[in-house]
């Protein structure tokens, strides 16, 4: 019996790699694809942009210290038109602050330079995932008072505003519905969402949690996701 490996079932899937550094963009590229991706590499965040015109891309791959256009300005224009896209942003910095700078920005995943291309491999794997593009395939609609989350078409809508989230918002913002009102731990939160990514020590959750706040509750009249203390969070209509 012929044992299909990951590469050769996705050999189709292409990675837009933003890496000024020559020889560790060559040798990023020439692994990737030795794993079966396609990888294509641009050198400046302008030739990025020039090059995501010309193809589609199942992720990208951006360093932030690269000319004229930065891995972080990069990011935040993917994001003005493109929520979905996972996006592993490669950083020599190693601070909380400077990680959560990268989320801000729009980023799923950070990988701290230097690193190892097994682990580099690890996320790349786990941002392709078909539950990260597609958290709920099933086609169910959850609906928390005003809040709609529309599985099938991946739209969130609340008071019948479309509200904009990425990848790992929206999978979090689903598996809190999922949760129907009760606490969801923050274990649970790290295993389901972050997977093997997910880093103990660091406040990534409360991040994105705040992220979502200010997405589905700022500006609306009452708020529906709530801190259990000691247990975790909750989406929940409170009358």
């Amino acid at each position: 019996m012929y044992v299909y490996s990951y590469a050769t079932l996705h050999a189709m899937l292409k990675i837009l790699l933003l890496e000024d550094d020559i020889k560790l963009a060559s040798e990023v590229r020439l692994f990737l694809e030795n794993q079966g991706f396609v990888c294509r590499v641009v050198y400046d965040g302008v030739l990025f942009f020039e090059q995501v015109t010309v193809e589609d891309y199942n992720l990208y791959i951006l360093d932030i210290n690269v000319p004229r256009l930065n891995g972080m300005a990069v990011c935040k224009k993917i994001r003005e038109t493109d929520t979905k896209t996972p996006i592993l942003m490669l950083t020599a910095y190693s601070l909380v602050e400077d990680k959560v700078n990268a989320l801000n920005c729009g980023a799923d995943d950070y990988l701290v330079k230097p690193f190892h291309l097994d682990e580099l491999l690890a996320r790349v794997k786990a941002l392709l995932r078909r539950d990260d593009r597609a958290p709920n395939a099933t086609g169910k609609a959850y609906r928390i008072g005003d809040l709609v989350i529309d599985a099938t078409e991946l739209k969130v809508t609340r008071a019948g505003k479309e509200i904009k989230l990425t990848t790992k918002e929206y999978k979090l913002l689903v598996l809190l519905a999922k949760g129907e009102g009760s606490p969801v731990s923050r274990r649970t939160i790290a295993e389901k969402v972050w997977d093997i990514n997910f880093e103990t020590g660091t406040n990534t959750i409360e991040v994105y949690i705040s992220f979502l706040r200010n997405k589905i509750d700022k500006g609306f009249k009452s708020p529906l996701i709530h801190t259990s203390a000691g247990s975790g969070y909750y989406l929940k209509e409170k009358k």
